[in-house]
């Protein structure tokens, strides 16, 4: 099990190496001041989605990369 502070080292390196310097900025910003529930977000992020349908998207991005 990872610590909480290598659980965040890895999240930082995550967002910075997509989102570059700039705009990772702006995404932690952008959480903090929204006051962002990641918890209340999960629920509706795939509402119309199945679990096969999930898996199939994920295979395939899996299959393309």
């Amino acid at each position: 099990m990872k610590t909480d502070n290598e659980i965040i080292n890895t999240g930082f390196q995550s967002i910075f190496s997509t989102l570059g310097m700039v705009d990772a900025e702006r995404f932690i910003m952008l959480i903090k001041r929204d006051k962002f529930d990641y918890t209340e977000w999960q629920k509706n992020l795939w509402v119309d989605e199945s679990v096969e349908s999930l898996s199939a998207k994920a295979q395939q991005a899996w299959d393309n990369a």
